[in-house]
């Protein structure tokens, strides 16, 4: 796997010595409440440390501590951070920018968030590597499992999948050759097969090249496979009961939302590279739709394809046998609110210059679903639909956690009450409890509201238990569709037939 024989981090603390030491750490927010309390952290060059707890226990403020990087207004109160014999809350900056530039790397939850939209993934790479040579380029990208050919590195951020998009975030981190490096969720949203590769790829670089590796997770088994030291913040933590798809049974209704012969495709300096190729689905009121395969298969494009964010170049998508304009701006009002998108990245659906609570007053008036009068109760009802504090109305999305992000998410999309909601992988960002929750509230106000529900999803038992029907994609295709029971119990493709025995998708 060591595409890079020759890069080694210098300057990293010797075998056997910490390159990072946190004790009794506690950070507050602005007002008052813990983000973080009391603790302790070590990182060794060689081995890889796992922190785990629940979604909004302190994971990401803890490892942003550790580069210096403190959510805006909170305050260390306590305890201290040493990173390669250095602190980096208390560096002057000129100090601490050296530290990050060379010594340090840090890969957050959202990575397309800090990814500039207009750059080329090549121009990403090049603009903070050590070596900018285009055989060091296409090792980094070879490194973290991206193709060299195809175009990919001349392409931009918005054309590549939300698993693309994290593996640049990795490779541009690794382009700084760090001593430590820090990543929140790096294997958030990516299938079976690359969540495997990322951590084999961790693995890897703590061993070979012997780099400092700390991560924040929620996934048990790849904590198991992976760390060799685990910090735990949970403070217990209650497993939820999954639940039992033969208990209940939804009666569908007609099809609501009809896809048929989708094609769309990603341009670059006028070349069209397919996408899509020939997609049909149907969504039938009241029903739930699960659409799985390989980081990359088209998942994400089929989504906004549906909602009128990427036009098609071929096919039709027709809401109550009307056909919709291929793009939103085309699309009247009333149909843009019966069809509601979540991303996968929370960020990229909640203005950061707006609170939570104004963020969901907007399509609470603009699509009329309550008066100015009525707009603040309906705000409370919200949060509480997803399991969020009333007190959030008032936050930033930046003072939320990444899992605590995504219920927001959820929140400003039920605010238009749409028919068809689209959720690409809601739950990738949330601890296992945080995501069987979650799902109960889709499932029930599916129950309660007829809502029709496409669910993208790499987690399969959850798509198993909360779809009547799955689609199976495989580069831009759909390989398999019907039943969920029935594809599950007798696949007919291989891809089909890997994800119903929990062999790792592969694509």
């Amino acid at each position: 796997m060591n595409h890079m024989p020759h890069w080694y981090p210098k300057g990293q603390a010797a075998d056997g010595e910490h390159a990072v030491l946190v004790s009794g750490l506690t950070v507050a927010a602005p007002d008052g409440r813990l983000l973080v309390d009391g603790a302790d952290l070590e990182i060794r060059p060689g081995r890889v440390t796992a922190v785990t707890g629940p979604s909004g226990c302190g994971k990401t403020t803890l490892l942003r501590a550790v580069a210096g990087a403190l959510p805006p207004g909170a305050r260390h109160t306590a305890g201290t951070v040493t990173v390669l014999g250095r602190d980096p809350l208390t560096l002057p900056p000129a100090d601490l920018r050296t530290l990050r530039r060379r010594h340090l790397a840090y890969v957050g939850q959202d990575p397309g968030t800090g990814l500039n939209p207009r750059m080329k993934v090549r121009r990403l790479l090049a603009e903070v590597a050590v070596d900018r040579t285009a055989e060091a380029i296409q090792a980094l990208l070879t490194e973290v499992r991206l193709p060299v050919d195809g175009g990919l590195a001349d392409r931009r951020i918005g054309a590549l999948s939300g698993g693309q998009q994290r593996r640049v975030g990795l490779a541009r981190a690794l382009a700084r050759r760090p001593a430590v490096l820090l990543l929140d969720e790096p294997t958030a949203g990516l299938d079976p097969a690359l969540r495997d590769e990322i951590a084999d790829l961790l693995r890897h670089l703590a061993e070979n090249h012997r780099l400092a590796v700390a991560l924040s997770c929620h996934d048990p088994d790849l904590v198991d496979r992976l760390a060799d030291d685990v910090v735990d913040l949970s403070g217990g933590r209650r497993t939820l009961p999954v639940r039992d798809p033969a208990s209940r049974a939804v009666a569908c209704g007609p099809a609501v939302l009809t896809v048929s012969g989708l094609h769309a495709a990603h341009g670059h300096r006028g070349r069209r590279t397919p996408v899509l190729h020939g997609v049909d689905l149907t969504v039938t009121a009241g029903g739930s739709v699960g659409v799985v395969g390989a980081s990359g298969s088209g998942k994400t494009t089929l989504l906004r394809t549906l909602v009128g964010l990427h036009r098609p170049t071929a096919g039709t998508v027709a809401l109550d046998g009307t056909r919709l304009a291929p793009a939103a701006h085309g699309r009247s009002r009333e149909q843009r609110r019966r069809l509601q998108l979540v991303p996968q990245d929370p960020l990229a659906t909640l203005n950061p210059s707006r609170t939570i609570g104004a963020t969901l007053r907007r399509p609470l008036l603009l699509h009329r679903r309550a008066d100015r009068a009525q707009a603040p109760e309906r705000v409370l009802e919200l949060l509480e639909s997803v399991g969020l504090p009333a007190a959030f109305a008032d936050r930033y999305p930046h003072e939320l956690s990444g899992g605590q992000r995504q219920r927001a998410a959820i929140a400003r999309a039920l605010a238009s009450d749409p028919d068809v909601l689209f959720c690409d992988e809601i739950t990738s960002a949330l601890d296992a409890d945080t995501a069987v929750a979650v799902m109960d509230l889709l499932t029930d106000l599916r129950d309660l509201r007829d809502l029709s529900l496409v669910l993208v999803s790499h987690d399969l038992r959850l798509v198993a238990d909360r779809t009547d029907s799955l689609v199976v994609m495989s580069e831009g295709r759909v390989v398999e569709s019907g039943s969920t029971a029935r594809l599950f119990s007798s696949p007919a493709h291989p891809v089909t037939a890997a994800l119903a025995t929990g062999i790792p998708l592969g694509g």
